[in-house]
């Protein structure tokens, strides 16, 4: 075979990707924004992003750009009070920091999530708390029933009601992750220099629940800003187990179809 031939072979292979803006309304009548990676796949991964962040931050924008180039569909999309959108429960994580625990919380609860992958996911969610909301959060949300959040320039970020303070405060994380089913593969991983997440949380998610990686990656900060080509690297090589091959799908896949043509979610 020639090596024009090889390189031809290998653009009809190459997955042709459609990169473009979709809109949903949930419901509860409000938007969720997001960037769709469509490769034509059945197999659809949703990308999570964390508190503050948004769908084009660069995880979320090197994750969904890897999964399409390995033919696997990926919708990033921003979460309420973020970015352009304004929230949604989906059942299929590709995770980041404040969204590892949403998704860790719904695999807890249903049986529909088989592969997660926590990236610098918080685990205690006490922590980091008073150093957004100030030492007197408490008293402060208990007497005006919210605290609204500003930048160091005075511009307002987000409100923080008491109810969603109490929600987070009351969350058992280790109980919650000890009910992942032992079906459920989850990889963590988390940078040995994030500032914002501890690196102990991830030995904490690691020691609890029960079909889980751990993978650290020494050097590499919150958003893994020098680390990205390792980031995707580390999740395909988690995820490539389970990604359909090339002659199509069976029920050992990442996502199957089954015999009455829905299809199965498996991340």
């Amino acid at each position: 075979m020639t090596s024009l031939n090889r390189s031809r072979e290998e653009r009809v292979l190459q997955p042709v990707i459609q990169v473009r803006k979709v809109i949903i309304r949930n419901d509860h009548g409000e938007n969720l924004v997001g960037i769709l990676h469509e490769t034509g796949s059945k197999e659809l991964v949703i990308v999570c992003h964390g508190l503050e962040s948004s769908k084009d931050r660069i995880p979320m924008v090197t994750l969904a750009t890897v999964l399409a180039k390995e033919g696997v569909s990926a919708y990033r999309f921003d979460f309420a009070g973020n970015g352009c959108g304004h929230g949604l429960e989906m059942n299929s994580y590709l995770t980041g920091c404040e969204g590892g625990n949403a998704v860790l919380l719904y695999a807890s609860k249903y049986n529909d999530v088989r592969t997660v992958v926590n990236i610098s996911g918080r685990f205690n969610l006490e922590r980091g708390i008073e150093g957004r909301l100030g030492k007197d959060f408490l008293e402060r949300i208990k007497r005006d029933g919210f605290i609204d959040v500003k930048n160091r320039k005075g511009k307002f970020k987000y409100r923080v009601t008491e109810e969603s303070l109490t929600d987070r405060l009351t969350t058992d994380t280790p109980a919650a992750c000890a009910l992942i089913r032992q079906d459920c593969r989850v990889l963590t991983v988390h940078g040995s220099m994030d500032r914002i997440v501890p690196m102990e949380d991830a030995f904490e998610f690691d020691r609890i629940i029960s079909n889980h990686k751990l993978h650290i990656v020494e050097g590499a900060d919150h958003e893994y800003t020098s680390h990205q080509d390792q980031l995707a690297e580390i999740v395909l090589d988690f995820l490539r187990l389970d990604i359909p091959p090339a002659g199509g799908a069976d029920e050992h896949s990442l996502f199957y179809s089954r015999k009455d043509g829905s299809v199965r979610s498996r991340l």
